[in-house]
């Protein structure tokens, strides 16, 4: 297989911009990478205001598999969660969290692809009383319940990716220096250049939260900036907003199986691409990161139970 790759992407309130979105920020990455596989998950699809923004929904979707990026795939499945108007069918309707786990086998190797969004930070004044704070560890309990679910007996265990917005935030306490006022939701800086410069990594000793898990999953090397909160003025797509202290909110995580999968290699070229879209592209919020990698033929567990092409649930 030549590449396969997989991206969560946090479209949020530019469904209605799509066509633009679609083609300065994303067809840019599938024209370098050309992957045989692409899986691309969209989080809070509709805006956080769905029963006004979800009638964008079809347009981006119809959009997406006409558009130009598109056109050397001959299928695609789509899952839609759009019925708002049913509380016990619509997930999270209170707060938009959750996961969606599929199954997939490509180049006779089976994997999971696990799409998840956990709580945000709801005050930056709370966040800054502790360390680590008490969001941190709500996050901790509920990954640690998909990790679980992932693995339990239900289906037989193949490797898996883990990624979306895990609202992964900096230790506040600990970065507290480069603040000049803080309230509930403000977070104001000095200069948005140290969020920037050698893209931010400086700041990725007090990235702890995944720490936790280090024993469970693995991510490669973080080189790009922090994926959240960028402005969502279409003429601002640099810069940040001062609402939250900016982190590495967007992530894609894999079991340590996986880690073998996306690591192994053919030749000596490069293995696997990590990276954000859109540096220059105002996309919400959040900028989607993706992660490109190579799978050689009869990697992993070829001959994994899978139930019709996929499993969701």
């Amino acid at each position: 297989m030549q590449s396969s790759w997989v991206l969560p992407l946090d479209m949020l309130h530019h469904l209605s911009g799509s066509s633009w979105v679609l083609e300065k920020a994303w067809k840019p990455v599938m024209h370098t990478h050309k992957p045989h596989f692409m899986a691309l998950h969209c989080q809070e699809f509709g805006g956080k205001n769905y029963e006004a923004s979800m009638s964008h929904v079809d347009k981006f979707v119809k959009e997406l598999l006409s558009s130009d990026a598109m056109k050397e795939y001959n299928r695609a499945r789509v899952y839609l969660d759009e019925n708002y108007k049913s509380q016990e069918h619509f997930t999270c309707k209170w707060s938009r969290k959750g996961f969606i786990r599929t199954r997939w086998c490509i180049a006779d190797c089976a994997f999971d692809l696990v799409n998840i969004h956990l709580f945000h930070d709801a005050s930056n004044l709370v966040a800054w009383e502790t360390s680590p704070s008490v969001y941190s560890g709500v996050r901790h309990k509920a990954l640690g319940y998909v990790l679980d679910r992932i693995i339990d007996q239900r289906f037989e265990k193949v490797s898996y990716f883990v990624f979306g917005d895990f609202n992964f935030r900096l230790d506040s306490k600990s970065v507290v220096e480069v603040v000049l006022q803080l309230e509930k939701k403000l977070f104001d800086y000095f200069n948005q250049d140290v969020f920037r410069d050698n893209n931010g990594t400086a700041l990725l000793e007090f990235d702890k939260e995944l720490s936790v898990f280090k024993d469970r999953l693995y991510e490669l090397d973080i080189s790009f900036p922090p994926s959240y909160p960028y402005s969502e003025d279409s003429s601002q797509g640099e810069q940040y907003m001062n609402t939250r202290c900016p982190a590495w909110c967007d992530r894609i995580l894999m079991s340590l199986s996986a880690k073998e999968l996306v690591l192994k290699s053919e030749s000596e070229e490069k293995v696997a691409t990590y990276d954000h879209i859109g540096p220059n592209v105002c996309m919400g919020d959040h900028k989607p990161v993706f992660l490109a990698f190579r799978i050689a033929p009869g990697a992993g567990k070829p001959h994994a139970h899978v139930h019709k092409c996929c499993v969701v649930q």
